[in-house]
């Protein structure tokens, strides 16, 4: 994927066509790290400082929500010291950067399975998420512990025990009110997904709400991706044209 040149400060993009929610799958950490002769653990705790600068530009550049692949279901079957570093970082990260993400009015929310985490984890991002649940601006959503997959099943079962209790009417049931089903109900829909690093595959990551987004695959590898990345990709993504199946 080749992208326009863009400055920290580009005229070109065009505010009014900012996407409302862009979905990032943060990927290339260890091997960065590894490039350095670091542990894979420092790549992830240097992803975490790209979260901070990336969630602050995204809030000044008027997207409503910001939905970051944090843990997904399957990563458990890392090595237990790297999934018990990852737990940790929530705390760091909101140690370092809570108060400035809460000046500048981001909003912290969650979808997964945080009640599998440590409890100390589910304190601390919990607890972000109650300080901030008034707060208008960037809707920061941490996907944790989750999965595209079992978030459709769940929604499924959810489906069918509203039916079984007749709180719905099978013929009524559409799109939009699946959607209602999901964790994302309370999220716009998803214009832009970007994965970092190369890699080219979706990973069990918002299946049902990618259906009409835009895919963007960089080389970057996250702790590298910045603003002028982020501006690089806005630019690819104001250039397409959107007909969602239509014709125009």
């Amino acid at each position: 994927m080749f992208f326009k040149k863009a400055k920290k400060e580009d005229t070109n993009i065009k505010l009014q066509k900012i996407p409302e929610h862009i979905a990032f799958i943060m990927d290339g950490n260890g091997r960065w790290a590894k490039s350095r002769n670091r542990p894979r653990t420092f790549g992830h705790q240097e992803g975490t400082k790209t979260i901070r600068k990336i969630a602050l530009e995204c809030n000044r550049l008027g997207v409503k929500a910001m939905t970051v692949y944090a843990f997904s279901t399957e990563n458990f079957a890392r090595p237990e010291s790297e999934v018990n570093f990852i737990f940790k970082l929530p705390e760091e990260f909101f140690n370092l950067y809570f108060e400035e993400l809460h000046k500048n009015n981001v909003k912290i929310t969650v979808i997964g399975h945080l009640e599998k985490a440590p409890k100390r984890t589910q304190e601390v991002i919990g607890n972000a998420m109650a300080k901030t649940q008034n707060n208008t601006g960037l809707i920061l959503c941490f996907a944790f512990i989750y999965g595209g997959q079992d978030e459709i099943l769940e929604a499924t079962k959810n489906v069918a025990r509203d039916f079984k209790a007749g709180k719905i009417v099978l013929e009524e049931l559409d799109e939009k009110m699946f959607s209602n089903y999901l964790m994302t109900k309370d999220l716009p829909d998803c214009d832009l997904m970007i994965r970092t690093s190369g890699e080219q595959r979706l990973s069990n990551f918002l299946l049902w709400q990618l259906a009409y987004a835009e895919f963007i695959f960089t080389e970057t590898f996250w702790p590298d991706f910045d603003e002028q990345k982020l501006h690089e990709c806005l630019l690819e993504y104001q250039s397409r044209d959107r007909r969602f199946g239509g014709l125009k």
